[in-house]
């Protein structure tokens, strides 16, 4: 007959680091992060923008909203981003062949 006594939740956790993106490009305010990720051994880029704040309490935040005058900024870090993805995929890409 099984025990009725609650087993104790293993408190042993992977001890793994926060990912962190491969590169990051700030003008002013915001910034472009891009993510390397892997699915079927093959890797692809993701890019996140974000536009740094802080309140009155000192505290930062990263709010993913922009005002008219940030396109422009985040025009500009996306094409930056998107040359650094071109970039690295050719080096992957030359690394493979060898």
């Amino acid at each position: 007959m099984p025990s009725k006594t609650a087993q104790p939740a293993s408190s042993a956790k992977p001890t793994t680091s926060p990912k962190l993106p491969v590169k990051t490009f700030r003008l002013g305010r915001i910034k472009a992060a891009v993510w390397e990720n892997e699915a079927d051994q093959k890797k692809f880029y993701n890019v996140t923008f974000a536009r740094t704040s802080v309140d009155d309490a000192k505290n930062y935040h990263d709010p993913d909203s922009f005002g008219r005058d940030d396109l422009p900024l985040v025009a500009k870090l996306a094409d930056q981003a998107h040359t650094f993805i071109f970039d690295r995929l050719a080096e992957l890409k030359s690394e493979q062949s060898e």
